[in-house]
């Protein structure tokens, strides 16, 4: 067994466990990355919508991917942006690497969206590396069909293991030969300088291939490798995905100044990519 398949290995082990699960679904993830999704990541996904609605023809019904997906409240909340835009869904898709997750992705559409919403929805298993060759496969469609078809792709938190599989490059190629001329790529992971992550207390003995967080450059090269033009590279938000009520409150406060003194030092990195015409 290779080093790289013994990592996907114990990734896959990890997203399966039930209590990791329940970070990611709407009823048991907590008010902070409720927080975020609205007031973080949502404002930065519209804007993208926005642009992409203004460059495609009238009638354009949208395609869109989440890699790593969880269990799907990121892809919900794209879709929600979606409608209040006035945009039409052709398909959404999320993938992930855990079996167990992607069935509760399922559960959480399902629990959530209109009927004639979740039929435009599909999850499905595929690696982030190996992002066309998954969804080939799992919905027996050509990379033909595949090729081109796709307005947007997300990634949050996601990311940083095709780096520690030295696969980055691969991930990031996927990704452009997916999308259509202007689609647009963002990336939303964990910054390497953020001082107080809680994991790299519980992970100082863990293999540094298991446990690498990349720089924001690092994050950015293989895209603009593959041929991105990158519309932005930046460290934002100061708000945990599993903070509560009371720590949101308290980061949300210091955010105005936080970002003007340790912006380099926040949380997540963002990365904004777009396929040339």
């Amino acid at each position: 067994m290779t080093q790289a398949t013994s990592n996907v290995d114990t990734f896959i082990e990890h997203y399966s466990r039930a209590d990791v699960i329940a970070k990611y679904i709407t009823k048991s993830a907590g008010a902070g990355i409720e927080h975020v999704l609205a007031n973080v990541y949502g404002p930065i996904y519209l804007r993208v919508i926005q642009e992409l609605t203004a460059q495609r023809p009238k009638q354009h019904r949208f395609r869109i991917l989440e890699y790593g997906c969880g269990g799907g409240m990121n892809l919900l909340k794209l879709v929600d942006l979606l409608r209040s835009a006035g945009v039409q869904l052709d398909k959404g898709y999320g993938t992930d690497f855990s079996p167990p997750m992607v069935e509760a992705a399922r559960w959480e559409a399902a629990a959530h969206l209109s009927e004639d919403t979740l039929s435009s929805l599909a999850f499905v298993v595929a690696h982030n590396a190996d992002l066309i060759t998954g969804l080939s496969r799992s919905l027996s469609v050509s990379y033909e069909q595949l090729s081109n078809s796709f307005d947007l792709i997300v990634g949050v938190n996601t990311t940083r293991y095709c780096h520690r599989l030295k696969r980055e490059t691969e991930c990031a190629r996927h990704i452009f030969d997916l999308l259509s001329p202007g689609g647009y790529s963002i990336v939303i992971d964990m910054n390497r300088y953020f001082p107080l992550f809680r994991s790299n207390f519980r992970n100082i003995f863990k293999p540094h291939s298991e446990v690498y967080i990349p720089t924001l450059k690092e994050y950015t090269r293989p895209f603009r490798e593959v041929g991105f033009r990158i519309e932005e590279s930046r460290n934002f938000c100061w708000v945990p995905h599993s903070a509560g009520a009371r720590l949101v409150a308290v980061c949300r406060t210091l955010t105005p100044v936080l970002d003007m003194c340790l912006s380099p030092f926040a949380m997540r990195s963002l990365v904004i990519g777009r396929e040339p015409h």
